[in-house]
């Protein structure tokens, strides 16, 4: 399988970074939509947004070193080839999460419900950048068979580029990003519920996505490890325990106190 998707002759596009930037666009077109309707101010929102994506990149390609630095010492410069895969998405979320407190702590803003905000394109982003894998052929699974892919209702341009080495693997990047999609719809319909708190939306997207990921990575063959552990198994553990201390937490009160909907009553102008 090809991974540059046009040759310029000076300069390659590859399908890795096409699916990443459409996975921005979409997750960023999602929060301003969000946004507008929590009446936050725009050049608050698009200005986060930008800073938060450069500082996920960073911390998603770092996490990824980290954990392969034998191979990234002996080769430092191809620390820079991201076109080439190796972004780790929880990497990601920890660079943005430290991104978004920096940012909300210096215009005083309410972290918790940014981050209500976020998780939404958040995990739409998660889903179409997934495919930037399928083109790299990584975030696969076990050896299997062209059978048993078309019994699973695997498409064929799928089942094609999953003949990795000689071999038809299990597309686990094509799991991960259903997962994640059915996670928007989810998460679409939780944010309608009229007495959501502020927080629980993003309890709800920990839940959701860490539950997912421990299953899915569990497929995986090329899985970043301590030690004897996955380590996105590991933080997956973590986001589900995070996740429901969030949904607990954020339900004390009435009803009525620290609704999410109650910003729809006020301005957030920075």
């Amino acid at each position: 399988m090809d991974k540059v998707a046009l040759d310029l002759g000076f300069i390659q596009v590859y399908w890795y970074s096409i699916f990443i930037f459409l996975g921005v666009f979409a997750g960023t077109f999602v929060i301003l939509n969000e946004a507008k309707k929590q009446k936050i101010n725009e050049d608050f929102i698009v200005n986060l947004i930008f800073y938060t994506v450069i500082s996920g990149l960073i911390g998603a390609r770092l996490y990824y070193v980290a954990f392969n630095f034998d191979y990234y010492r002996q080769f430092p410069l191809e620390i820079l080839e991201v076109w080439n895969g190796g972004l780790a998405i929880h990497g990601g979320i920890i660079g943005g999460l430290l991104c978004l407190f920096l940012y909300c702590k210096k215009y005083n803003a309410k972290l918790i419900k940014v981050l209500d905000i976020v998780v939404v394109g958040l995990i739409i982003g998660q889903a179409i950048g997934r495919w930037g894998n399928f083109f790299n052929q990584e975030a696969y699974g076990a050896i299997t068979t062209l059978e048993s892919l078309k019994k699973l209702g695997i498409p064929d341009f799928v089942c094609n580029g999953m003949l990795i080495q000689g071999a038809y693997r299990q597309p686990a990047f094509l799991y991960e990003s259903l997962w994640c999609f059915m996670g928007f719809i989810a998460l679409l319909i939780v944010r309608r519920y009229r007495y959501l708190k502020n927080g629980q939306t993003t309890g709800v997207y920990l839940i959701w996505y860490s539950i997912g990921r421990f299953f899915i990575e569990g497929m995986r063959t090329d899985s970043l490890m301590l030690g004897p552990l996955r380590m996105a198994q590991v933080v997956s553990v973590l986001g589900i325990i995070v996740g429901i201390l969030m949904l607990i937490l954020c339900k004390k009160g009435t009803r009525f106190d620290n609704l999410y909907k109650d910003a729809e009553k006020e301005e957030i102008a920075f």
